[in-house]
């Protein structure tokens, strides 16, 4: 299943490692990216310097807030679409903080989730139960973590949410059209959540996010820096 998964695209690969085991170095508990530690700072400031490096900018005329946006963006994105990809090919990965590590490296985060094969110690999740694990339990830590660090607004880092699973719901239609259908419909099922439910457009080919990620501050007033759904592309 693990292969499969992986081939539908980077941001859904996962390794495994046994239930109830730590991984070695350098695998590290994702716990400290749901929380405002050191880690997740690190990795602000160095997103930060590598989005001034893309731009041609010194690193102080990148907005903290723009840096701790891309981040959000990119870790939900890489929390969402495992779980989402998993969820429709039958074999949920256990979600719970507790068992996912992750490693510091450059692009989608390295993640490592219970062997979905071998027998945990203790109840597994229901199968239905991996969107509130992964909304309740996971995202909403990091988004608050992120909000905590550096001032960015909520119906932003939402928004991001929003985007990384229409996002996540596409990859796996456009990779396995076989499962458009249910990717779609899983989708619309995170979006009814309290916490996504303040977005305008459903999940779909034609979704537009109702807030910015804000990397258009990057290069304001050029179309490059606008994101596909991006509330703000429409009127640029």
């Amino acid at each position: 299943m693990l292969d499969d998964l992986a081939g539908l695209g980077p941001f859904f690969a996962v390794s495994s490692h046994r239930p109830g085991a730590s991984p070695l170095p350098p695998w590290r508990p994702v716990g400290e990216l749901l929380s405002p530690s050191g880690p997740l700072l690190d990795r602000i400031a160095s997103i930060r310097a590598a989005l001034a490096g893309r731009a041609g900018l010194a690193v102080d005329a990148v907005e903290p807030r723009v840096a701790a946006s891309t981040v959000h963006l990119g870790l939900t994105a890489r929390l969402i679409s495992p779980a989402l990809g998993a969820a429709l090919l039958g074999r949920p990965i256990d979600l719970r903080p507790g068992g996912l590590w992750w490693q510091e490296a450059p692009g989608p985060v390295p993640l490592s989730v219970p062997d979905p094969g071998a027998r945990a110690d203790g109840p597994e999740p229901a199968p239905g139960e991996w969107q509130r694990v992964l909304l309740d339990e996971v995202l909403a830590p990091a988004t608050e973590a992120i909000a905590r660090l550096v001032p960015v607004s909520g119906r932003v880092l939402w928004g991001n949410v929003a985007s990384a699973v229409n996002a996540a719901a596409q990859q796996v239609a456009r990779q396995r059209p076989d499962l458009t259908d249910g990717a779609w419909q899983a989708a619309a099922r995170l979006f009814a959540s309290p916490l996504l439910d303040r977005e305008r457009h459903p999940p779909g080919r034609a979704f537009r996010r109702s807030s910015c990620c804000l990397y258009y501050r990057l290069a304001p007033g050029s179309r490059s820096a606008f994101c596909g759904d991006c509330v703000l592309g429409r009127m640029a």
